[in-house]
């Protein structure tokens, strides 16, 4: 380093016309380098690979015409409960697994900042104080020496001139890293609505059947207890008495089993919120109108640009064709450059004086010759993360289109399963009805009674299930077309930093 130092002072002198030579033929190095990189096209062109899918829904899977656009609007606008929009709001605060993919991407967005850095050359201030002492007996002046060498400079240090685009490459790499990092938090963000609002209407479903079940107990128990005072008196037999009895405890059970149920739905709710909160029994009708609103498909190629999970994957793929470029790149000489410029003295007082400029210029050059097959085999790893990443992009796709054909068909066919158990429902209370009076006027035994109240009790609960499910293949459509992705917010440095 002193040898360095003291070259550099020794030099500071040199003449202007020697300098210039040196820069001169730097330059022309540098200019016939950059005339061989024009002629190399190292990043392959980019091509979004086709539709793996047809290109229409199936024939069952209807999409419709009527109803909002799903990525123009946003979950408040989808759903109008403002029970179920404070769940959500409170979830999108506080879910923790939304945070973490939030904190991912703050860190994507960091290892970006980092890497573009390299396209800039790093300048440093420096400030060197070199002491020596030489004994008597190897200094040339038969005495010892003690000598001192100041320096203070602004210096670059291996900053590589990227011809060849393997830093800017690497650069767009990490960039579209970052994108995909953020559109996945905006999937996470579409789920996670998606996950509240079905555990909401599970939970009112459950509320619903709860109801209808303690209504039946409340008829039931009246029921006992008149064949009770019949059975006390004579008037009928114990058999029927115990028929009665087993009606009665059937739907307790069911009741039990209900509570159960609800229980662990709540347990899951306040878990996705991320929060405790406050979910008593609604006593209110479960009712299919005004919880949701009609949504419209559109064709499959929309997906493209209305999924965030179809978008990351397209990042992504546009990451692994970047580092491509990047793998040859590095087949090709490598240009770096060390530089710097400041002033030098041996003594502290004169470091500032006229004469004390000091600098030094260092370019290098260096080109692979051997390396035991590692840089073809990166440039090979490179080339199959690229497949990959075709593959999964395919495979996101076929997934979306899935999602959305499995939506679409769900809300046909189970409209069509709520109006054929609606009317079964009906005959069902009709047919406990006449049960009922055919026992009263002995025309028919108690098991007739038995049967027609135990499926009475079916279809109400089978169709307060199915009108749920309808609903959820409503918020499963929204999610699956990307519901209010072009109104969900980038990233943004305000994250909520609280709990």
């Amino acid at each position: 380093m002193s040898d360095l130092m003291a070259w550099s002072a020794g030099n500071a002198r040199m003449p202007a016309k020697v300098c210039y030579q040196y820069l001169g033929r730097l330059f022309l190095l540098l200019g016939l380098t950059l005339v061989l990189a024009s002629c190399a096209w190292l990043t392959p062109s980019y091509e979004v690979p086709a539709l793996p899918v047809a290109a229409r829904y199936p024939a069952d899977a209807e999409p419709g015409t009527d109803g909002v656009v799903a990525v123009q609007t946003d979950w408040r606008d989808y759903f109008p409960d403002p029970r179920l929009q404070a769940l959500i709001a409170q979830a999108l605060a506080n879910n923790r697994d939304l945070r973490a993919a939030t904190l991912r991407v703050a860190e994507a967005r960091s290892l970006y900042g980092i890497q573009r850095a390299d396209r800039f050359p790093s300048v440093n201030a420096q400030a060197d104080l070199y002491r020596s002492r030489t004994p008597a007996d190897l200094s040339v002046t038969g005495a010892p020496l003690v000598a001192s060498q100041y320096q203070v400079a602004l210096g670059a240090a291996s900053w590589e001139i990227d011809f060849w685009g393997r830093v800017r490459n690497l650069t767009d790499a990490a960039l579209e890293s970052y994108l995909a990092t953020d559109e996945g938090r905006r999937a996470a963000t579409i789920g996670l609505v998606a996950q509240v609002a079905n555990s909401y209407l599970v939970l009112r479903e459950l509320d619903e059947r709860i109801r209808l079940a303690r209504q039946t107990i409340a008829t039931r128990q009246e029921s006992f207890r008149i064949f009770s005072r019949r059975v006390a008196v004579g008037s009928t037999s114990r058999l029927d008495l115990t028929q009665v009895e087993t009606l009665l405890t059937q739907a307790q059970t069911l009741v039990v089993q209900l509570e159960l149920a609800r229980a662990l739905q709540a347990h899951a709710l306040t878990l996705l919120v991320g929060a405790p909160v406050d979910l008593p029994p609604l006593q209110d009708r479960f009712d299919d109108q005004g919880l949701v609103r009609e949504v419209r498909a559109g064709l499959p190629s929309d997906l493209i640009a209305d999924r965030p999970d179809i978008i990351a994957a397209e990042h992504q793929l546009k990451a692994a064709n970047a580092n491509i470029g990047a793998a040859r790149a590095a087949f090709f000489p490598r240009v770096t450059l060390t530089a710097a410029f400041g002033t030098a003295s041996m003594q502290f007082e004169n470091l500032f004086e006229p004469g004390s400029a000091a600098w030094n210029f260092a370019p290098s050059i260096s080109l692979p010759i051997f390396n035991a097959g590692r840089l073809s085999n990166n440039l090979s790893l490179s080339e199959a993360r690229r497949d990959l990443a075709v593959a999964n992009y395919e495979s996101v796709v076929q997934n979306a289109f899935r999602n959305v054909s499995d939506a679409l068909s769900a809300r046909k066919w189970l409209a069509e399963q709520v109006g054929i158990q609606q009317r079964a429902l009906v005959a069902q209370t009709e047919r406990a009805r006449l049960a009922t009076l055919r026992y009263d006027s002995g025309a028919a035994r108690y098991l007739e009674v038995l049967d027609a109240q135990r499926d009475l009790l079916d279809a109400e609960q089978q169709l307060v299930q199915t009108r749920r499910a309808l609903l959820s293949s409503s918020v499963n459509l929204y999610a699956a077309l990307g519901g209010g992705w072009q109104l969900s917010a980038p990233f943004s440095d305000k994250t909520d930093k609280t709990n």
